[in-house]
C-alpha cells in the first residue's frame, strides 16, 4: 500500500492539499497542457485504488480562469464520467469566479454580515456601549476581513 502523502508522484500539474480537499490545476497555454492535466487525473485514480481512498466524482468540478471569451467546453473525466464544468467555486472560504470577478465573493460577504449584524443587534440589549461595539466587531470583522487580501482590489499594501 502506497502512502497517501505520496500523492504528488508523478504528477505534472500543480497540486494543493486542505485537509480533505484536493486541488489540481494548469496553465493552458495549449492542447499538450490539457492532455497532461488529464493523465494526471488518470493518475489520481490509481493513486485512489492504490491507497484504498474513496473519492467522490460528483463532488469535482472543472473551472476554468479567464477574462477572455471562451466557446470550447472543458473535457474532463474521472473514472470514466465527465466532469462537470462550473462558473464559480468556493476554496477555503472564497468564491473564485471563472471571469475572474469578485462579485460573487462580495455580495457572499454582505449578506453574511446582513445576518450577524441583525443577530448583534437583538441579543445585546443589555450592556454598555463598549460591549456592543466588541459584539459588533468581533462577529462582523472577520466577515468583512476575511480574505480581503485577495479579493479587495481598493486594499493598499
Amino acid at each position: 500500500m502506497a502512502q497517501e502523502n505520496d500523492i504528488f508522484r508523478n504528477m505534472e500539474s500543480t497540486i494543493s492539499l486542505f485537509v480533505d480537499n484536493c486541488v489540481i490545476y494548469r496553465k493552458m497555454i495549449n492542447n499538450s497542457d490539457m492532455e497532461k492535466l488529464q493523465k494526471d487525473l488518470d493518475r489520481l485514480v490509481w493513486w485512489e485504488f492504490e491507497n484504498i481512498i474513496k473519492i467522490y466524482p460528483s463532488n469535482i468540478k472543472a473551472i476554468r480562469f479567464t477574462s477572455a471569451r471562451v466557446n470550447c467546453p472543458l473535457n474532463y473525466s474521472l473514472m470514466g464520467k465527465l466532469i462537470r464544468e462550473a462558473s464559480s467555486c468556493k476554496y477555503l472560504g472564497i468564491i473564485l469566479s471563472s471571469d475572474i470577478s469578485w462579485a460573487d465573493q462580495v455580495n457572499y460577504a454582505v449578506k453574511k454580515s446582513w445576518k450577524a449584524q441583525h443577530f448583534t443587534i437583538r441579543i445585546p440589549k443589555m450592556g454598555n456601549s463598549s460591549t456592543k461595539s466588541l459584539d459588533y466587531m468581533s462577529l462582523l470583522g472577520p466577515i468583512l476581513e476575511y480574505g480581503a487580501a485577495c479579493w479587495d482590489l481598493y486594499r493598499e499594501g
